[in-house]
C-alpha cells in the first residue's frame, strides 16, 4: 500500500532539476523525462522512482519467467531495464562478444518513493513503510542545491575515445551484411558499433544534464543501479500498454538538422521522400505488426501513422505508430517478451538478423538497444529504446556509447557510416566537452 499526495508546483522545471539532484543519494534511480514533447501517448512529463524496497537482478536464463513471478508477487509499481541480450532467453541465441560494461542482463526494483510530474502538479507515491519521510523529503527537494561543477572533464583528464570497429573494417562488415541480404538470408539488419573510453571518470548527473540539454529528447533517461549508469537521450518509444491498447513506435530513417530553416525544411522533405529510408521503416513496421499479433485480439493490429517525420534538436526522424488490442487477462510480461528485442534494433527476419549481428559486431550490446521503463500495478507499462545513450561503469571507469543503422539492399557503406557519426555527435560532444 502507498500513501499518495498531490502538490501544485510554482516552477515545475526547477522542481524537476531539484528532484533529480535530490535522487542522487540513492543506489537505485530511474528518471524518465519527456522534455515537454507532449506526444499523443505521453502520460507524464517526468517520472522518478528511487530506493529499492525489493528488487530482481538476473542473467538472461529464464529471465522473463522470473520477471513475471516477481511482478505478480510484488503487485506494485516496478521500474528497471531489459538488456538486448535477453534475446537469448527467447530464442536459441548467444552473446559472446566483448563486454566492457558488464551490466546484469535484467534489473527491476519496487521503489519506496515514486514521483509523477504532469504540468504543474506532482503526485507522490510512498510505501507505507517510509511515508513518514514524505513531508521532509518534499521540503528538501524544494530547497535542493542544483549547482554542478565540472570536476572531472578538465584538460588534464581529456577523454580518449576508441573505436571497436575502424572505418575500413566497418565498410567490410557492412559489405558482408549486404551479401547476406543479396543471398536472401535477411532483408534488413541493424548493424551497430561501439565507441568507448577506459580509465576515465565522468560525473554522471552533470553528463546527463549536458546530453539532455543538447538533445532534448522525448524518452530521456537517467538510470543508476549502484555503480552502473545509463545517461540516455532516446527519441524512441519501444512499447506502451494503456488499458487494453498496446502502442509501438519504431524509428527508422534519420536526417541531420540545419540552423538555416529553409535548408532544414529541405532536409526534412528529402527524408520524407527517401525511398531507402521509407523501405527500412516499412520493413520494421511489418515486423512489429507480426510481433504484436502474437498477443493481440483478432484483427486489432493497425498502423496509425506510417513514416511520419518528427523533428528533434539534433536530427529529423521517420517514425511509425503501430497499435493493437489485448484481452484484460493478457499478462504484461508476455506482451513484452513476444515483441523483444524491438524490431528497429534487430532487422528482419528477426532471428536471422540477430544471428548475423552477433557474428559481425564486436561488442556485446548489453543495455544499448535494450529498454528502460516501468510496469504499473494495473499492468500498464511504458518502455523506451536505449539509443543515443552514454553507458558508464563507475567502478571499472569504462565509458561507452554505441550507434548503428539499418542495412538494406539499397545501403551505401559510406552513407551508413556518415549516419552513424550524425547519431554519435551529441554523445561525443558531451564527453569531449
Amino acid at each position: 500500500m502507498r500513501t499518495i499526495q498531490k502538490h501544485k508546483l510554482t516552477h515545475p522545471e526547477a522542481f524537476k532539476q531539484n528532484l533529480l539532484s535530490w535522487a542522487q543519494q540513492y543506489d537505485d534511480v530511474v528518471w524518465l523525462d519527456s522534455n515537454n514533447h507532449n506526444q499523443k501517448y505521453s502520460n507524464y512529463d517526468a517520472v522518478l522512482a528511487v530506493d529499492a524496497f525489493t528488487a530482481i537482478q538476473t542473467d538472461y536464463y529464464n529471465a522473463f519467467d522470473k520477471l513475471k513471478e516477481y511482478y505478480t508477487t510484488t503487485n506494485d509499481w516496478i521500474f528497471g531495464y531489459l538488456t538486448y541480450d535477453l534475446k537469448n532467453d527467447i530464442e536459441a541465441l548467444h552473446s559472446n562478444n566483448d563486454d566492457g560494461l558488464a551490466f546484469p542482463d535484467l534489473f527491476f526494483f519496487q521503489p519506496k518513493k515514486v514521483f509523477f510530474i504532469k504540468g504543474s502538479t506532482v503526485e507522490i507515491h510512498y510505501l507505507k513503510a517510509v511515508d513518514d519521510e514524505l513531508e521532509d523529503d518534499f521540503k528538501a527537494i524544494n530547497f535542493q542545491d542544483t549547482k554542478y561543477e565540472n570536476i572531472f572533464n578538465d584538460s588534464e583528464n581529456s577523454i580518449k575515445i576508441k573505436l571497436k570497429i575502424h572505418k575500413d573494417e566497418y565498410f567490410n562488415k557492412v559489405t558482408q551484411v549486404l551479401s547476406h541480404i543479396h543471398r536472401g538470408d535477411i532483408y534488413e539488419a541493424n548493424f551497430c558499433q561501439e565507441f568507448y573510453a577506459e580509465d576515465f571518470k565522468i560525473e554522471p548527473l552533470e553528463t546527463y544534464n549536458k546530453l539532455n540539454k543538447i538533445s532534448n529528447a522525448p524518452f530521456s533517461t537517467f538510470l543508476k543501479v549502484r555503480d552502473n549508469y545509463l545517461l540516455s537521450a532516446s527519441p524512441e518509444r519501444y512499447i506502451k500498454k494503456e488499458g487494453c491498447k498496446v502502442i509501438s513506435q519504431p524509428i527508422k530513417g534519420t536526417a541531420k538538422r540545419d540552423k538555416d530553416y529553409k535548408l532544414d525544411a529541405i532536409l526534412k522533405e528529402n527524408l520524407l521522400n527517401n525511398e531507402k529510408e521509407r523501405s527500412e521503416n516499412i520493413m520494421i513496421v511489418d515486423l512489429v505488426r507480426n510481433d504484436l499479433s502474437q498477443t493481440a485480439t483478432r484483427g486489432s493490429v493497425k498502423v496509425e501513422e506510417l513514416c511520419k517525420i518528427y523533428s528533434f534538436d539534433q536530427v529529423h526522424q521517420m517514425i511509425s505508430t503501430v497499435v493493437s488490442q489485448v484481452k484484460d487477462s493478457t499478462n504484461p510480461i508476455d506482451i513484452i517478451k513476444t515483441t523483444f528485442p524491438m524490431g528497429s534494433m534487430t532487422g528482419a527476419p528477426k532471428i536471422s538478423a540477430m544471428k548475423i549481428i552477433e557474428e559481425l559486431e564486436e561488442t556485446k550490446r548489453g543495455l544499448y538497444s535494450g529498454s528502460v521503463g516501468y510496469i504499473s500495478p494495473q499492468g500498464d507499462f511504458d518502455f523506451n529504446v536505449v539509443i543515443r545513450s552514454i553507458l558508464y561503469n563507475e567502478t571499472k571507469q569504462y565509458v561507452s556509447y554505441s550507434v548503428g543503422g539499418a542495412i538494406t539492399a539499397k545501403s551505401n557503406p559510406l552513407s551508413e557510416y556518415e549516419e552513424c557519426l550524425i547519431k554519435a555527435k551529441a554523445m561525443r560532444e558531451v564527453l569531449e566537452n
